[in-house]
């Protein structure tokens, strides 16, 4: 009997959990490899999300259009130049692009797992500027980006290696 009812629930979440993502259910698959897919389907949308508001914001300069369709109403900022909340991120990043009208952040790689999405990207502030490697990391929460890390690392002139950073 527990393990019917069990059964029960986890066929029921798998299928409320799909119609969400809008992930097809597949009757060859079992509820779980389903969810495992209805998870899947909702780390790509999350990755859409976050490359979509990236590009708005570092590549065409509109900050308060991409801040407002993408910021969540309680936005934690881990990057200690950034206050918390959307306004303040607005703020910044509005003054940053009048101070560096030249200013690009290109994505070179993004990846998503669960609820947060990754990018890795090359960050200059105009076309003499060699830049930085920033690996930017974003939490996504019904739609919305709720909170955010990064890790910034200047390019050098010279390496060790024959490696990029990117």
């Amino acid at each position: 009997m527990k393990k019917t009812v069990l059964l029960s629930c986890l066929v029921l979440t798998t299928i409320l959990s799909a119609c969400q993502s809008n992930a097809p259910i597949r009757q060859d698959q079992s509820p779980v490899e389903n969810l495992q897919i209805s998870k899947q389907h909702q780390a790509a949308l999350n990755k859409q999300i976050v490359v979509d508001f990236y590009e708005g914001v570092f590549l065409k300069h509109q900050v308060q259009s991409y801040a407002d369709r993408y910021i969540g109403s309680q936005y934690i900022q881990h990057n200690p130049h950034v206050p918390d909340g959307k306004a303040p991120f607005v703020n910044y990043f509005t003054q940053y692009f009048k101070d560096n009208p030249e200013a690009k952040n290109e994505i070179k790689r993004a990846a998503a797992e669960g609820d947060l999405v990754y990018l890795h990207v090359h960050s200059t502030q105009n076309k003499q500027d060699r830049g930085e490697a920033i690996v930017d990391i974003f939490r996504v929460e019904n739609g919305k980006i709720v909170e955010h890390w990064d890790v910034q690392q200047s390019i050098p002139e010279s390496s060790a290696n024959s490696n990029t950073m990117f």
